[in-house]
């Protein structure tokens, strides 16, 4: 959890010294971070979910709401018109299997799902596309998000992952 600053008022700044960590963490510069990591040598560890031909699912680290996910290439692309017909195919296939099981998990009343392309679309990894599945509630854009812009997050990401893992049938690594 953050951790708010005495005096500040209203909720101004929270350390969050896991996302510093997070970013900084590279052992290579050079390698993208969504590169990096599906050869973790742990999916648990790097929070991937499920593995197909040409892309990978894996739970949003700095999530909207609980279950926010994202499906993303292996390969390095910044855009829909870099991939192949069947890396596209595969990138939808993969968003509609991770609606499905975000419903059954969460029983949300909607979803968004959206691919940021490029910095000034808000892209935070602007140079390898992946697409944000999350599932949406009613009010859960608060007075917290809308004025402390700040976002409360009901699970942590360890539960997430044991709630989501199973429901998109993967292969690979074990869950324990």
């Amino acid at each position: 959890m953050g951790e708010c600053v005495p005096g500040a008022s209203d909720l101004e700044r929270w350390f969050t010294p896991w996302r510093g960590e997070y970013v900084t963490a590279s052992p290579d510069d050079e390698v993208c971070l969504l590169c990096r990591l599906p050869r973790s040598t742990s999916d648990r560890d790097a929070l991937v979910l499920a593995r197909g031909a040409a892309v990978y699912v894996l739970i949003n680290r700095y999530p909207y709401n609980s279950g926010h996910v994202m499906v993303v290439p292996y390969r390095h692309c910044a855009s829909l018109a870099e991939m192949s017909r069947e890396e596209r195919a595969e990138l939808l296939d993969w968003a509609a299997r991770c609606e499905a099981a975000l419903r059954q998990a969460y029983r949300p009343e909607g979803m968004n799902m959206g691919l940021n392309l490029g910095k000034s679309a808000g892209a935070g990894i602007a140079d390898h596309l992946h697409l944000h599945v999350l599932p949406r509630w009613s009010g859960d854009t608060n007075f917290m998000t809308a004025l402390g812009e700040t976002r409360v997050i009901p699970e942590d990401l360890d539960a997430t992952w044991r709630r989501l893992r199973p429901l998109l049938g993967t292969e690979g690594e074990p869950e324990a």
